[in-house]
């Protein structure tokens, strides 16, 4: 064998890198930290241990969706079908392989070496943790690998954006929940819909530059069967849903820090609005899909400050 040479591993840990995305670890960072917040407003405890661990083990499950992703994707065609000119910072999958940073079989080793951490941090915190995690963790390995593994290949038939929104919602809040309170209550899945509901909205407005692409490989999300102009009514529709829940937990909690999500209806009003008027000009589109990860990033916050102040 002969040695490997410094380009060689700096090919390869820059397709690492852009495989791992750290930059979109907001998407799985939102609901951790939140559903920590609310625990420590229930308990007035929090495990930074647990935390650190339960973030170790959701980040590499992240990555190793990313990298079957990507194989998936490029056998499929649909990173081939795109057109430099609808290459956006917003668009799907991290194309290490059309790039040629990453081969195949690397990209499957990324895989299988991530799931395994994703998999062994789960079982230490099921047996030394909480042992309910145990089902949580196996609901989301198995969105995760199914979100793009064939046959099911949730993401090419129109239930992609569904499993996006239960992992990042409802999953991954009542887990990270758990974790910290060993306990559950209708609370927790009441706080973790709208989050649920607000990056869905994000993986929706995001397929957009990718439409034409996602069409040619058949990859069949709900934006393709829809058509750009009718998947904007369900885009609005994710905004209009996610407000009102806020309104529903301040009536529940009682607690008016709930509604200070609703800060961000203007921002959602206009990331509409620019994806109507441009939803065919990809370019002129992009601050409708930046503005929505904002959204996204600023309902995390508010409500990290809205749970941390939730007693029983």
């Amino acid at each position: 064998m002969g040695k490997i040479s410094k380009m060689e591993i700096k090919r390869f840990w820059k397709g690492f890198w852009q495989i791992s995305d750290p930059k979109i670890w907001i998407a799985s960072t939102v609901p951790l930290i939140v559903a920590n917040a609310l625990a420590f407003g229930h308990t007035g405890e929090l495990s930074f241990y647990w935390l650190m661990i339960t973030l170790i083990g959701i980040y590499s499950i992240e990555i190793a969706k990313n990298a079957l992703n990507d194989v998936v994707d490029y056998q499929s065609g649909a990173d081939l079908f795109v057109e430099k000119d609808k290459t956006t910072p917003f668009s799907g999958g991290k194309k290490v392989i059309v790039q040629k940073l990453l081969s195949i079989k690397e990209t499957m080793a990324i895989f299988y070496l991530t799931l395994s951490i994703g998999i062994m941090t789960g079982l230490y915190i099921t047996f030394y943790r909480e042992f309910f995690v145990l089902w949580i963790g196996i609901a989301g390995i198995l969105l995760a690998v199914f979100y793009s593994l064939p046959p099911v290949k949730l993401c090419y038939r129109g239930l992609g954006e569904v499993a996006i929104g239960i992992t990042f919602g409802p999953l991954m809040v009542t887990g990270a929940y758990m974790v910290q309170a060993s306990a559950l209550s209708f609370d927790v899945i009441l706080v973790s819909f709208p989050i649920g509901l607000i990056i869905a909205s994000v993986i929706w407005i995001n397929q957009y530059p990718d439409y034409e692409a996602d069409y040619k490989a058949k990859k069949f999300n709900w934006v393709v069967r829809l058509g750009k102009r009718r998947g904007l009514i369900v885009y609005k529709a994710l905004f209009i849903i996610a407000f009102l829940c806020f309104i529903l937990m301040f009536i529940y909690f009682r607690n008016p820090l709930w509604l200070l999500p609703l800060v961000c209806i203007r921002l959602a009003i206009r990331a509409y609005k620019i994806a109507k008027e441009n939803h065919e000009q990809i370019p002129e589109m992009l601050e409708a899909n930046a503005t929505t990860i904002k959204i996204y990033q600023i309902i995390g916050a508010l409500m990290v400050l809205a749970a941390i102040s939730e007693q029983y």
